[in-house]
């Protein structure tokens, strides 16, 4: 007889983690790392499987239209046209199923990073000249920074401001679009689009296999450091600890290297003739000529709106 403790079953989800409390290495951080990244991958795939707006479209309908409102996007030099573009995918992204809180956080966490040290300078009068906005410093005439003659006042410029702000808006927008069609296409879906589209069979099927076998090594990390961990009695010095990744490096890169000539051996021995096989065919129907044709329209009215065609 089974007991009835053991018939047991709680639906709830587990509020324990197999992290280590306290303080943490650098490995110990790093294998959180690698944790977070596989648990938002299997977040983002999961989105692709809901019955949203672009989910229910061809795969190469939306990599064509989301291609488009980029090309479109970089043209664009008006800030309230890509601000209504980016209020746009943000929409779309809400009918497609998609939390609005999830989609921002996605893409507004990596925007500061780059661009915003990229279009700092912009905002400076020693770069580019404007209309003064706010003093920072009065230097007085014939102010000099080694070789370089600098202006008599440092002020954030109105131009430079705007520039700086159409810079981090487009590559905002950019961002988004790209992340839209990531959340909403299945990964071998979607390289199938785009090796119908025209890119070369090698770099579709390079990018499938990294993809698909970047897990694995992640989690040929985790074993590792769990089994450090699990023959550990006291803590190391930061040397050895350091001394210990670098040669689980060259393992992972030898485990690596065996293990492509493994899979490709094992593809060739079950019919592998250079390009990938997937059941599901696509079929386009006439929502997706309609949204094809929209997304590119919209894109056209973009470009001409920004540069003053239609005046």
């Amino acid at each position: 007889m089974i007991p009835e403790w053991m018939k047991e079953v709680n639906a709830e989800p587990c509020e324990c983690h197999a992290a280590y409390h306290g303080k943490k290495s650098f490995i110990g951080r790093t294998i959180e790392e690698i944790f977070e990244f596989i648990e938002a991958a299997f977040i983002a795939e999961s989105y692709s499987r809901r019955k949203g707006l672009l989910q229910s479209l061809d795969p190469r309908v939306k990599l064509i239209s989301i291609m488009a409102i980029i090309f479109a996007t970089v043209l664009v030099t008006n800030l309230k046209i890509l601000a209504s573009v980016y209020v746009f995918l943000v929409l779309t992204a809400y009918i497609s199923k998609i939390e609005v809180s999830y989609f921002i956080k996605r893409v507004w966490l990596f925007i500061p990073i780059f661009s915003a040290f990229i279009a700092l300078p912009m905002i400076f009068n020693i770069f580019f000249p404007g209309d003064p906005l706010i003093q920072l410093i009065h230097l007085g005439p014939g102010a000099h920074l080694g070789p370089f003659s600098l202006p008599g006042s440092v002020y954030i410029t109105r131009q430079g401001v705007y520039a700086a702000s159409i810079f981090i808006m487009r590559v905002a927008t950019c961002v988004s679009a790209i992340v839209l069609l990531f959340l909403t296409t299945p990964q071998q879906m979607l390289f199938k689009a785009i090796r119908s589209v025209g890119v070369p069979r090698i770099y579709v099927l390079t990018l499938g296999m990294a993809y698909r076998y970047i897990f694995l090594l992640t989690d040929l990390v985790r074993e590792m450091y769990i089994a450090k961990r699990a023959r550990t009695i006291r803590s190391r010095s930061m040397f050895e600890e350091q001394k210990w990744v670098g040669g689980r490096i060259g393992y992972t890169l030898i485990r690596s290297l065996d293990m492509s000539e493994k899979v490709h051996m094992a593809m060739l021995s079950r019919g592998f003739t250079g390009d990938v096989k997937t059941m599901e065919e696509f079929k386009m129907r006439k929502r997706d000529y309609i949204a094809g044709a929209a997304s590119i329209a919209l894109s056209i009215v973009l470009v001409a709106t920004s540069q003053n065609i239609f005046r």
